[in-house]
């Protein structure tokens, strides 16, 4: 599948990777990566005939105006090329490569990759959600006994359903209800006692408080029934790698979903989580679950995609993916993120328990929203989060720079 990964200039070993996976001779990687500037994309999965369709109509004369082109051989695959060039070089070569359909798949996964596309609208229980505005935020409703924060706390219905209600009136954007544990080594619950447990709960938000509901499952009989009481996203935590039925049930009712990527399941999955590259295998992973959406009859436009954060990842795992988050960027779907209360947090922050982590948390947030990471953010702590994020986006939006910058 084509793909576009994004090379930041400030992680000079990145280019050099990007070089290698080209298989380049090493006299050529030296040259290029002395030469190469501005922003530089590595395109993998792709056609070798993509060069040579767009080059030849731009001309010799006016190549100054494109990015340059870099082709050469990834893991023995021709086709694959490291694009380097400023914005507007991009914007040109996009512009150009959308006016055939032969080249138009290449100019869609440029648009994500850079994040220069407009920005796009999901709607669910009559709310827009319009992705590239700001970031939105999902607070955390566990129905579990077991769960690592909060476990037992809101194991009572009417008190899931009080505790929702508060973290909408607190600005939750989105609410997701789970009724089983997918912490690390948590065991499998079966059907029946995860629909008791999430059922009264999603039926008493909807009678309650309007903001959307997602529910937190990765079994089809658990979603038909959430979706029939009122649940407009299923959140599964295995990315439709674990039950076959679930896409079809998600698309006939018209719902949204977000697909996670995890290395194994709960119970084993931090017990020797290991990667070739971390980035390119959870790329992967989320583009096996979003062909089986779609093939569901699922619109891709209802599609969110979750990297995972502390399912099968050690904390090195962990922060290289909230640090190249903008990479995942080109598989072309709005990303929801939970770093919220995590174990990685608390290693960081000196041993803290999971109470004792919401700095550690809102950093992590402030972070993602400031690099434009993340379009959605799981959290336990609404409130605090919401502040976070006023000044996060903010700095990020920022334009007053004065005459000269526009502003």
């Amino acid at each position: 599948m084509l793909r576009a990964r994004l090379i930041s200039r400030d992680r000079p070993d990145d280019l050099s990777l990007a070089l290698r996976r080209l298989n380049l001779p090493a006299r050529a990687c030296q040259h290029l990566s002395r030469e190469l500037g501005h922003a530089q994309v590595l395109v993998t999965g792709g056609r070798p005939s993509y060069e040579d369709e767009l080059v030849p109509e731009y001309g010799t004369h006016e190549r100054e105006q494109f990015p340059t082109w870099v082709s050469g051989q990834s893991h023995g695959r021709v086709g694959d090329s490291l694009l380097s060039g400023s914005r507007k070089q991009f914007e040109r070569l996009i512009t150009l490569a959308r006016k055939s359909p032969r080249t138009d798949a290449l100019a869609r996964v440029l648009e994500s990759v850079l994040n220069i596309q407009p920005p796009r609208l999901l709607e669910l229980g009559g709310r827009p959600f319009e992705w590239g505005t700001r970031t939105y935020v999902m607070g955390v409703v566990n129905v579990t006994p077991d769960s690592f924060s909060d476990g037992g706390r809101y194991l009572d219905a009417d008190a899931a359903v009080d505790h929702g209600v508060a973290l909408a009136e607190a600005g939750a954007d989105l609410l997701d209800v789970g009724g089983e544990s997918t912490r690390p080594g948590a065991l499998p619950v079966p059907a029946d006692e995860e629909l008791e447990r999430v059922l009264n709960v999603v039926e008493g938000l909807r009678a309650r408080t309007s903001v959307p509901i997602s529910v937190d499952t990765m079994k089809a009989s658990v979603a038909a029934e959430a979706l029939k009481a009122g649940a407009h996203l299923i959140n599964d935590v295995t990315g439709f790698h674990f039950d076959a039925a679930l896409p079809r049930v998600v698309a006939a009712a018209g719902a949204a979903c977000c697909l996670m990527h995890t290395q194994g399941m709960p119970r084993t999955m931090q017990q020797t989580p290991h990667y070739g590259d971390v980035v390119g295998e959870v790329m992967d992973y989320l583009e096996e679950g979003m062909a089986l959406a779609m093939d569901a009859g699922i619109p891709r436009e209802r599609i969110l995609l979750d990297p995972g954060i502390g399912f099968g990842k050690t904390l090195e795992h962990n922060l290289f993916l909230l640090r190249r988050l903008e990479e995942l960027r080109g598989l072309g779907q709005p990303l929801l993120v939970g770093t919220s209360r995590k174990s990685f947090l608390g290693k960081l922050a000196g041993g803290r328990g999971p109470t004792e982590r919401l700095a550690a948390t809102l950093g992590s947030v402030a972070a993602m929203a400031v690099m434009g990471g993340a379009d959605v953010v799981r959290v336990h702590d609404v409130t605090e989060v919401r502040d976070a994020l006023a000044v996060a986006d903010a700095i990020r939006r920022a334009r007053g720079g004065g005459d000269l910058y526009g502003g």
